[in-house]
């Protein structure tokens, strides 16, 4: 008996044409946006120079051949390697991550939108050294601003309704998502070739978050992200050489997403494609913390100044009781043992304790010279976290979009100090103009970690005038990185 085949082109999922098409045809018109993106790029890159020193970070860059130098490769911030686009967008994304320092999104789903920079600035680089070297010009600092826009859109706003964690999946699906869609305009796919690449980004096995919870927390938490982005780069390559895609690989009965990943449940949007996630993501200024216990270690940094002007110490403390969100108590309420440094910065009671003892929570706070500090581990034990609906409420309404915790301290004499609350974190929407000078001094820090006097001052000139920062062609401002 035969079996007909029909060759009749398929329909792509709804998702995936609405994604092509805002990558192609919407322009993005929102000051606010490129402004935001302008500051985005200098503590994402930022972020990444602090990374790079942490040897458990430096031991996964370079070439996968030692001594590979790609002509025309793409060259990576604050190294002297030129790697293809690939793995030049594993080692980006990688550093970019490794601190858990860069923005933030938080909403059904989260997740770190600017993990997306590792294959967009890779892919630019790599194209403008190419378009230079037969003489055409090459891609600008805007057209990475704008893929970076487009990019935190896309994650964004799947992330709004969508959660990715309930059913163990990691938020990197979205870097992967988002990053191919960019990366594949970037590199000029019509509309049917940037959905082919889309669906191959959705037909990957996708990363389960077991690295990131107790008893598995580890390192690849700071390298998930450098893999997606990379792997997006790859997937993008791939489709521009004509490989097919799979329309239908979400909605496909059993074998797509939906039903083999999603338990049945189709994708829902709060809005459509536009400017919003770059106009309202998060920054991490203060501390390089998981974010939903950015506010518990601001409320931490106030109590731990009241402390000293009671000349109190943590010693004096009988418990702490934080009043946090559904999301912190899900993801960083812990108890028990923390292994690694990947373990201490996703447990809120950790990153409250360390600042309430010592005043400070930095990258070198969740190392083991620090962590074995009896102080520590007595103060977190005494720390728990109840949820507050309210909080979680507001958590989720698209007007406030709040992170709030609430830090009350009793002490073994029976007194206590009053509550302490924070309900918006100084890298919040709502504290832009607190905070953008905070982000500004936060770069020159991590400039000063890695460059000369003279090339930070290069790198800042351009960088404190956004106008000539968005004209200047790609390879020009990353060789301006270049160690």
């Amino acid at each position: 008996m035969s079996i007909h085949v029909s060759h009749a082109k398929q329909n792509p999922d709804k998702v995936l044409a609405d994604i092509a098409d805002y990558v192609l045809d919407y322009r993005i018109r929102s000051k606010s946006a490129y402004e935001t993106a302008h500051f985005c790029l200098m503590d994402t890159l930022g972020c990444g120079l602090e990374a790079l020193e942490y040897p458990a970070c430096t031991k996964l860059l370079g070439p996968i051949v030692p001594g590979t130098v790609v002509p025309h490769g793409a060259k990576v911030p604050g190294t002297q390697f030129q790697l293809d686009p690939v793995q030049a967008a594993f080692n980006i994304g990688t550093m970019i991550r490794w601190l858990d320092f860069n923005d933030t999104w938080l909403a059904a789903e989260w997740g770190h939108p600017s993990d997306n920079l590792g294959g967009i600035l890779a892919t630019a680089d790599w194209l403008s050294r190419g378009a230079v070297a037969v003489g055409k010009a090459p891609l600008t600092v805007r057209d990475v601003l704008t893929g970076m826009i487009k990019a935190h859109e896309i994650q964004g706003c799947i992330a709004l309704e969508n959660s990715f964690n309930k059913v163990g999946l990691d938020h990197v699906v979205l870097v992967k998502v988002a990053s191919t869609a960019v990366v594949s305009c970037m590199l000029g796919l019509g509309r049917d070739e940037l959905i082919n690449a889309i669906s191959l980004a959705w037909v990957d096995g996708q990363s389960l978050r077991t690295y990131r919870h107790a008893p598995n927390a580890g390192s690849r938490k700071s390298w998930a992200a450098g893999d997606a982005t990379s792997r997006a780069v790859r997937l993008a390559l791939m489709a521009r050489t004509g490989e097919m895609g799979y329309p239908s690989v979400l909605s496909a009965k059993t074998w797509g997403f939906y039903d083999a990943s999603f338990r049945g449940e189709k994708f829902r949007f709060q809005r459509p494609y536009g400017s919003y996630v770059m106009e309202n993501v998060l920054f991490k200024i203060s501390f390089p913390a998981e974010f939903h216990a950015q506010t518990a270690a601001e409320c931490a940094m106030r109590i731990h100044a009241e402390l000293k002007r009671l000349g109190r110490t943590a010693e004096d403390i009988k418990n702490v009781k934080i009043r946090t969100h559904e999301a912190a108590m899900r993801i960083i309420d812990k108890k028990g043992p923390l292994n690694n440094p990947a373990d201490r910065d996703h447990c809120i009671q950790y990153m409250t304790a360390v600042p309430l003892i010592f005043g400070r929570l930095t990258a070198a706070d969740y190392e083991d010279e620090v962590a074995c500090d009896p102080q520590i581990d007595a103060l977190r034990a005494k720390i728990t976290c109840v949820e507050d609906p309210r909080f979680t409420r507001d958590y989720h309404d698209p007007a406030k979009r709040s992170i709030a915790n609430a830090l009350t301290v009793e002490f073994k004499d029976g007194t206590f100090l009053k509550e302490v609350v924070c309900e918006y974190p100084i890298g919040h929407k709502r504290r832009r103009k607190e905070g953008m000078p905070l982000l500004e001094e936060k770069f020159r820090r991590n400039l000063a970690r890695r460059f000369p006097r003279k090339q930070q001052d290069s790198i800042l000139g351009v960088c404190t005038e956004p106008a000539r920062l968005a004209g200047m062609p790609v390879n020009e401002f990353v060789d301006l990185f270049v160690i």
